[in-house]
């Protein structure tokens, strides 16, 4: 069974910094285990938009409004991925969702990470 954990969220300073972490369980990241390891956000009354995305043998991708202070990235040994944010901003405020993708491409999701920054 897949289970992936979120963590790290809070009440953040505008210009401040935070590190996700996503704790995966079920599934090994790397090795053709998993194709895709993502994050996504979802603000109070928007949709789920993605944030950062890493597939095997692609580039990683970043939403436009994190680019250049985001970064995706894994720990194989602990089974983790992590989402860095830099310079925080109040439009940066929603709920973090990790995303996984098996090697079938089946999508398993975490229960999410509030984050708010204020400013």
């Amino acid at each position: 069974q897949v289970r992936l954990v979120e963590s790290g969220g809070g009440l953040m300073q505008a210009g401040g910094s935070l590190r996700l972490s996503c704790a995966v369980s079920g599934i090994r990241l790397g090795v053709n285990a998993a194709n895709a390891m993502g994050w996504y956000r979802q603000a109070l009354g928007k949709q789920r938009e993605l944030v950062a995305l890493s597939a095997r043998g692609a580039d990683t991708t970043y939403a436009d409004s994190v680019k250049g202070r985001a970064a995706i990235s894994r720990d194989s040994a602990k089974n983790t991925v992590y989402l860095q944010l830099n310079n925080l901003e109040p439009e940066d405020t929603a709920v973090y969702y990790c995303n996984i993708r098996d090697g079938s491409w089946r999508a398993f999701w975490g229960q999410g990470t509030q984050v708010t920054v204020s400013s």
